[in-house]
This record gives C-alpha cells, structure tokens and sequence, in this order.
C-alpha cells in the first residue's frame, strides 16, 4: 500500500486467531492503523486483500454483527448523545435498541447516556468507542489504541473484558504502545516495521528470542563483580545486593566464581521484559526517533478471522 512515493504497508500478511487476544505493535509510522483502516475497507490495497472470516468488508452484511471496531474514538458527533450515537449504529445494522442498552451498562456509561458526547473525557469516549464494536455482539473486535485516556481502574477493565471475550472463543486484535499492558493482555503477538512483518509468535516466546541478564547471588558480591567485569562482563548491583550481568552466559558465570573460589548461593538467567524484546526487534525500523533513540519524534459465542 503506497501514499505517493512511500511505502505504508508492504507485502504483509498474517492470521489473527480465534480464542486469543493479538497484540499488534510497531513504533510509529510502522503501518498499523493503516492497515486496520484496509481490513475495515477504508484504504484499498494497491496490492493483495484484507479478509474478515474469508470475506472482503464490504462484502459483508451488516458487518457490525461480524466485527467491531475502534480506529478512533474521537471521531463521533459531539452534538448527539451516547445513547443516540449507538441507536445510530444499531438502526443501520438491524440491531435492536435494547442491545443499545447493555452495551452501555457493559462499558459503564449508563448514567451518562443521556449526555452528550462532546462533554465527555477521552476516557469515557473510548469507553463508548469501544461500546461501539460490541453493539453487533461480533465475533471479531478489532481495536485501536483503545487503552488511551483510561484510567487504571478502566485498563483492569479492559483487560477483563478482552480476556473473556477471548475465552468465548472470539478473535481480538489489539494495538497499543503501552508495553507492561500489552504483557499482561496479549496471548500473541504481531509486530510490524516499515510496513513489514518481523514478528509473529507468542507473547512468552517474543522476549524468550532475547537473552536478558544473568540474576546472581552471592555473599561476596563485590569481589565477584571485579573478577566479572574482568573478563568482559557489564555487572550491574541491584538494591538488594544481587548481581545484574550481561556478555556473559551462566555457565560462564560459575565457571569464574568457582575459580574465584566464590560461593554462589543463585544463579539464574532473566530473559528479556517485552519492551526490551520490542525495542530489539525494531531497532532498525524506527522511522522516527530521538537523538538517543528511546523516544519517539522525526454474549452468544462467534468465532472469527482476520487475514
């Protein structure tokens, strides 16, 4: 998929699972929402095809029934209430006016149905976005940074509401930049760069790709650490006296300490957190970055698919 001269989207393709929450990351400018914005029909691929359970979008009807989506939760009539806003919906897709309702006590905003959305908070816009996708009780959601403007109690609730989707045996995509969250609700990863797929595995193989540190405990930490960095190693103290140590491997590791004769009463390696397999993975496809390079600047069960 091109915009003039570049590139957005380029040769990718990957399955989104029924029964599992799938994270979908890159760094900005990566090509997610762009291509979330061509499953939905709203960019037409100068190449290949979007799929929702075999089918084109567009070719779906009532396609809220099918998949609910969340591409941009500021892009509603400030003017209409969020009662009216999802009577809307529901009238174009045949859904009845009291799904209307539980919806909006499914995502908290039953007493401030009534209101109207231009008053509201970020966080109760998402809410009602993500009202939105659920209106048609679909077996695909697909969402798009939903976690933006939700407070901690709104993210738990997020999370618990994904979950048990899942668990029904629904297929959910999800974007987000907040890593920590993401480790705590994806069971399966997408990552993308520059438009192309670099990673698709499980959530707990992504940072297993990486090795992270070697955890050591020993009474004579210091000592240790001399005779680490010795041979090459970066040996980090943490608060509680332990070792953190990097460029070498744990059988390495005892092999120096039983020379040293040094006692080591722990020695176990930490694999990489996901932020640090995230940042690994990307590295080269970071459009825009700072000059350090760590910011960013220049209820029926269905079951369904995205392709």
């Amino acid at each position: 998929m091109r915009y003039g001269d570049k590139v957005a989207v380029d040769d990718l393709t990957f399955t989104v699972k029924s029964g599992l929450v799938t994270g979908f990351l890159g760094p900005n400018g990566a090509g997610k929402s762009t291509t979330m914005r061509a499953v939905l029909g709203l960019e037409v691929p100068s190449a290949g095809k979007a799929l929702v359970n075999g089918r084109p979008y567009a070719s779906i009807p009532r396609p809220m029934r099918s998949i609910g989506a969340l591409l941009d939760a500021g892009a509603v009539h400030g003017g209409r209430s969020a009662y009216a806003h999802l009577a809307c919906l529901a009238r174009s897709n045949g859904i009845g006016r009291a799904r209307v309702a539980d919806v909006l006590d499914q995502v908290g905003l039953t007493d401030v149905a009534s209101r109207r959305i231009g008053g509201f908070s970020l966080g109760m816009r998402q809410r009602l976005g993500i009202g939105a996708a659920l209106l048609g009780d679909p077996g695909v959601l697909m969402l798009d940074e939903p976690l933006n403007g939700l407070d901690p109690e709104g993210i738990r609730w997020l999370r618990d509401l994904l979950r048990s989707l899942a668990d029904e045996g629904r297929t959910v995509l999800l974007s987000s930049h907040l890593m920590n969250e993401m480790a705590l609700s994806a069971d399966h990863v997408i990552v993308i760069g520059r438009g192309r797929l670099i990673a698709d595995t499980g959530m707990d193989a992504l940072a297993g790709h990486f090795q992270g540190d070697v955890l050591v405990r020993t009474p004579l930490p210091e000592r240790l650490a001399g005779v680490l960095r010795a041979h090459g190693a970066a040996v980090v103290t943490e608060e509680d006296g332990a070792l953190s140590v990097r460029e070498l491997d744990a059988a390495r590791i005892g092999e120096l300490a039983l020379s040293a004769g040094i006692a080591l009463a722990e020695l176990s390696l930490r694999g990489a957190s996901l932020e640090e397999a995230f940042m690994r993975l990307t590295e080269d496809s970071t459009e825009y970055r700072t000059e350090s390079g760590t910011g960013t600047g220049n209820r029926a069960t269905r079951k369904g698919t995205v392709r």
